[in-house]
Parts: C-alpha cells; sequence; structure tokens
C-alpha cells in the first residue's frame, strides 16, 4: 500500500491561486563542480528550468523551450551541460533534451511517460527509465486504470533505454528486457553496465519483492547481485566500481525511503549493514569520490553528513526543517565537498541551501530569498515523550495569537507507517493552517513505525497496527496537555492512507477523540488483500499472507470491532485508488450508518490515493473543517 507520507497530500495540496503566491523550486540538480545548482521554478502554475550560482543563489540562466510543457529530470553531464525532460501532454509524449550553453536540443522522443536520466561517466551517452504507451501515471498512488476485461494479464513496464548524445534517436529500444519493471539505476563507472533494482511483473505491487540486479550496457541482459531481506532504495556504485551502496529497511512503498545503508559486492554476495543500530534514519545517500553522503532524519532534526562505514553519521548540517531536492533529500557535488537542497520547516517557505559540509567557516546556507516575506501562519514546536520504553517525537502547531483558554485540537497521523510527519511551511491553503486560523492546535505525532529514531523503532509496530503506535499518540496527547492550553474534552482525529486506518481504528478503541476524518483509510485487512493492487506491501509487515495467517488481519481491522465505534467521522476517497480501494470506505460508512454513528462519506470521481486535486482536495479541506467545528469545537 502507498502508505508514505499520504497525510501530507492531505495537508498541502494547494489551489492554483494559492501556488502563485508562493516561490517553488523542485527537481533540483547540483554540477559535478559544485559551483552551479537547476531547478525547476515557479510561482504558478509553469514551471521553467533555471541554472542558478551556488555560492550565491544569483540566477545565471532560464529554460523555457516549450511553454505548455512541464519539466523534470534535471540532471548534470560529466561537463557541466544540462539534461532533463519535456512533458508534451497534448502530444502525450516526453522529450529528453540537452542544453550546452547556448542551445538546447531534443535527443529522443518517448511516446508514453520516462523519468531519471543519467549521463554516462564519459558523457557521451544518456540512460533513461522509459514506460512506452503507458495506462497511468507511474507509481500505485496514481489513480489506476479501469478494471475493465481480463484482469491483472496486462500491466505499465518501465524499463531502461540508452541514447547516444551526439544524434538524435529515430526509434525508442528498450535496453532492459520485457517483463522485468525498473525502478532504480545507477551507472557502473566504466560505462559498460548498471546496478538497478528491479522485479519480474506488475511494478506497482512487486517492489516489495525488487532485487539488486547488474544491468549490461550492450546486450540488456540481467545478472543478480543481492536478493535483499529488505525493501531498498538509491542504489550506488562506488567510484572504484567494485560495491553497491543502498537505503534497505522496513518501507511502505517505493518512494518512501527510510532505513540503514547496505553495502555488496558488485560481483554479488551478502549485504553488510554499515549503520546498524544507529538511533535515526538515512533517507538519501550519494556515493562521491570523497566516500558516501547521506542526507538523515535524527529525531527531529534534517541531517547532511558524511558516513563511514561502522561509524556514526558525521554530520555537517543540521536543522529542524526537511528538504526535497530531485532525486532524494539533497544533492552533492562529485567531490562530495558542496551540498544543496530546497529547505523549508512550518514557519518558512522553500528556500535554496547550499555550500560546503563540514566545518568551513560558512558552510550549508540559505542562498535564494523568494519567499523571505511568506509569513508564518503558526507558531511550531518539538514535543518529545517517553512511552513503553520508546523515544518519541512529534510536531505542535499553534495559532500564532494564543487562544483565549483552552482550544480544541487535532491529531493529525501520517501516512506509511514507514514515513514522518517532518517539518513543512504552511501554505495558507492547507489543511493545517485552515486548522490553526480557525483556532485549533494541531498535534503531528510520529510513534513507533515512523523513520527517525532508527530502524529497531521503524519496525515496532510489526504485526501490531493499531497497537503500540495508537498508545504512543495517545501518550503523545498527553504530553501536548502537559505544555499547552489544549482542552482534552475538544480533541479531534484525522489522517490518509495509513493515517485513514488509524482514524477508522482509534473509533474503536477510544472515546477520546470527538470527530474523526478518516482519508482513503482501511476498515477491514481481510477483504482489503483480495481487492487491493499492492497485496505485496503487507508480507513484511505481517509475516504471512491473510490467507495463511487470516486472524493477524482480523485482529486489527476496525469492522470486526464496528459495535464499539461511536465517534461521528467524515470518510472520503478516490474512485480509481488503487492503493486502497474505496470498497474500504464503503465497508466503514455502512458499519457506522448500522450503529446509527454520524458519517459522511465522499468518493472523488477519476482521483487516486488521498484525493491531491487542486479542486477536489480544497472540497476535502472545507468539509473537513465543517465537521471537526461540529463535532469538536462544538463539543458539549
Amino acid at each position: 500500500m502507498r502508505l508514505t507520507l499520504a497525510a501530507a497530500l492531505l495537508l498541502t495540496a494547494v489551489s492554483p491561486a494559492a501556488a502563485q503566491a508562493l516561490h517553488q523550486y523542485a527537481g533540483l540538480a547540483l554540477a559535478p563542480a559544485g559551483d552551479r545548482i537547476a531547478a525547476v521554478e515557479s510561482s504558478g502554475t509553469h514551471g521553467v528550468v533555471t541554472v542558478r550560482s551556488a555560492t550565491d543563489g544569483r540566477m545565471l540562466r532560464t529554460i523555457d523551450p516549450c511553454a505548455t510543457c512541464s519539466y523534470s529530470g534535471l540532471t548534470f553531464a560529466p561537463n557541466g551541460d544540462l539534461v532533463f525532460l519535456i512533458r508534451d501532454s497534448a502530444a502525450g509524449n516526453v522529450r529528453l533534451s540537452y542544453a550546452d550553453a547556448k542551445t538546447t536540443r531534443t535527443i529522443a522522443t518517448i511516446a508514453g511517460i520516462a523519468q531519471t536520466p543519467r549521463v554516462s561517466p564519459d558523457g557521451t551517452r544518456i540512460a533513461l527509465l522509459v514506460t512506452l504507451g503507458a495506462a497511468k501515471e507511474s507509481g500505485a498512488t496514481q489513480a489506476g486504470v479501469r478494471m475493465i476485461g481480463e484482469i491483472g494479464e496486462k500491466s505499465d513496464e518501465q524499463r531502461l533505454a540508452v541514447f547516444d548524445i551526439a544524434k538524435a534517436a529515430a526509434t525508442v529500444t528498450p535496453l532492459s528486457p520485457s517483463g522485468r519493471y525498473v525502478y532504480e539505476y545507477d551507472w557502473m563507472p566504466d560505462g559498460r553496465g548498471f546496478v538497478a533494482t528491479t522485479a519480474l511483473g506488475n511494478g506497482d505491487n512487486n517492489w516489495w519483492v525488487a532485487t539488486l540486479d547488474a544491468i549490461d550496457a550492450q546486450t540488456g541482459a540481467v545478472r543478480s547481485i543481492a536478493k535483499p531481506t529488505t525493501q531498498i532504495n538509491q542504489p550506488r556504485v562506488s567510484p572504484d566500481g567494485r560495491t553497491v551502496a543502498y537505503i534497505g529497511g522496513l518501507m511502505s512503498d517505493f518512494g518512501s525511503i527510510g532505513g540503514d545503508v547496505f553495502t555488496v559486492g558488485v560481483a554479488g554476495g551478502t549485504p553488510r549493514n554499515v549503520t546498524a543500530g544507529a538511533k535515526s534514519t538515512v533517507t538519501t545517500i550519494a556515493w562521491t569520490r570523497a566516500g558516501l553522503r547521506t542526507v538523515t532524519l535524527a529525531g527531529d532534526q534534517l541531517q547532511f553528513g558524511t558516513l563511514v562505514p561502522g561509524q556514526p553519521v558525521a554530520p555537517g548540517f543540521a536543522k529542524p526543517a526537511s528538504a526535497a531536492a530531485g532525486d532524494g533529500r539533497a544533492v552533492f557535488s562529485a567531490d562530495g565537498r558542496i551540498a544543496a537542497a530546497a529547505i523549508q520547516d512550518y514557519e518558512h517557505a522553500p528556500a535554496i541551501y547550499a555550500g560546503p559540509l563540514g566545518s568551513d567557516r560558512q558552510g550549508v546556507r540559505q542562498i535564494t530569498h523568494d519567499n523571505d516575506a511568506a509569513p508564518a501562519l503558526a507558531a511550531a514546536r518539538s514535543i518529545s515523550w517517553k512511552n513503553e520504553g520508546y523515544d518519541v517525537q512529534g510536531w505542535l502547531l499553534a495559532p500564532r495569537i494564543a487562544p483565549t483558554g483552552k482550544a480544541p485540537m487535532i491529531t493529525i497521523v501520517h501516512g506509511g507507517p514507514s514515513a514522518a510527519s517532518t517539518p513543512a511551511y504552511l501554505n495558507p491553503a492547507s489543511l493545517n493552517a485552515a486548522l490553526v486560523k480557525a483556532g485549533y492546535y494541531v498535534f503531528l505525532p510520529n510513534p513507533r513505525g515512523s523513520y527517525g529514531q532508527g530502524q529497531a523503532f521503524t519496525a515496532a509496530n510489526k504485526r501490531d497496527f493499531g497497537g503500540g503506535d495508537l498508545r504512543d499518540v495517545l501518550a503523545g496527547v498527553d504530553a501536548v496537555e502537559r505544555v499547552a492550553p489544549v482542552d482534552d474534552k475538544r480533541l479531534g482525529l484525522g489522517g490518509c492512507s495509513y493515517g485513514g486506518f488509524m482514524a477508522m481504528w482509534a473509533n474503536t478503541q477510544t472515546n477520546r477523540f470527538k470527530g474523526i476524518v478518516a482519508g482513503a483509510g482501511l476498515s477491514n485487512w481481510v477483504s482489503y488483500y483480495g481487492t487491493n493492487g499492492i497485496d505485496q506491501w503487507l508480507l513484511p509487515f505481517f509475516g504471512k499472507s491473510m490467507y495463511d495467517d487470516i486472524k493477524a488481519y482480523e485482529d486489527v481491522s476496525a469492522i470486526y470491532h464496528a459495535k464499539t465505534a461511536k465517534t461521528p467521522t467524515f470518510i472520503y476517497v478516490g474512485e480509481r485508488d488503487i492503493e486502497v480501494p474505496p470498497t474500504q470506505s464503503i465497508e466503514w460508512w455502512h458499519a457506522l450508518k448500522n450503529q446509527n454513528v454520524p458519517v459522511s462519506l465522499v468518493i472523488y470521481p477519476d482521483a487516486g490515493h488521498c484525493v491531491t486535486g487542486p479542486e477536489q482536495s480544497a472540497d476535502v479541506r472545507q468539509r473537513a473543517i465543517a465537521w471537526f467545528d461540529t463535532y469538536v469545537k462544538n463539543a458539549k
């Protein structure tokens, strides 16, 4: 199930009008020399490719060859030229583009979708992940295709293709074999092949059984390197070509990246955990000429640092913030000395930070100021508490002007469960901002199962969904009430995806919350197993399939405890959600109706997971605020 930072989808989706006021930085790439930063920047609906100085943020160049297209996949060639993708939705294609100092030209046109271009070490070729004739967007969170005809006989294939930079390609012929979905890859330093994470069959469903493989750059032949016992992300090859590093851990889905760092020989072998026992979560790795560089979440701190196997990560930058930049959370120069990222927190809108890691005098610092005037819409603080032997952390958002007397509070549980709530600017159109403006405190806990406290903490809710993690959430509410004027008689609960499950499940376990909003939640893990599009994700968490251990799935299903549910609930879901089908919401709506519990269900047409389209998400926010106002703010 795509249970990653799904709560953030509910909280941060913005309307076009709101987006115009905020300057956005997406897809950051850092030149190998560390002197220039490329990004897709916008203050409205259309973004342009920009190149800035990594020293002071000065704009050096703007590239915008198609005013009706979108840009992505920015990456620098070894010589400093820029490669990126141009998506022309009207034409139904993606153009692989190459920009030197003066011109921009097309290398290949892909009839379908494409992502992750990477230039070969010698600068002569570009590799690209292509999905020819794609029936849907890449990823299980995207709206699924209509379930008609013979089911399960055909699915999109994402394959690896290679193009010559010197001349335009007349056709697109994938290199990797048919039937194998390629998720991520990295060039070998000699350019003769790739390391990749791949799986046979349906790409949305089989990432949980993906293997680490080598792909020959001439023949496309696949050789197994390792079959890890964890989910894997970001394979990176050492500069000498002898070793692969990757992030491995318990992850809810591809793209929800967090775990320990493992290494294994390119020739094959047993992966070795080189950060075992760390009380933090690695979210990004890069293998530079000076060694491994990482981005780490340690409690409430975002850290960029240097990793020496067997030693704690040495952070060269630490801040209570979050980052999103291109292929991961930060990008690094080829020599590992310079880092860059788009940094934000709850009170500060995104800005590009860049600079040298380590003890250099200036270090990583803010170099853009487009959003400096964006107002802080809430006061944020990190909250820590202990529960059942665990150190737990979360975030409390409060109105900028303190309410008179005690105020109501809404607890929002993030998706995942392998994910975390991390500081993200409160855009005025977000639900969090609307709640704070309406006089609510907002609590964002990171209970066991979350990132940020190490792998043992992330794995602590295996076969215990809604158990220890719910107790952590309730203990966190107690911790908040000890430090903030929160009215315990006016508490609400919300979340989407895994947060939606927690919202449904909590209704059967406690009467502490007066109103609930459940987005794309799971009410019945038994029926869910047989109807969702990604059943493989359940195996790392439950250990066995539902057919082999049905009681484990029944035990954590709200539907089996529906008689105890009393809390009024607003439910919403996308019609074409393949991660959590709308039938899960219909089952819970029906159960609450049967119990005469106030309930409302909205199924949004053609929407995917967590309903992220601007107009539909605005409707979700309006309904959620109205629901909380009725049953929480005005609770008696």
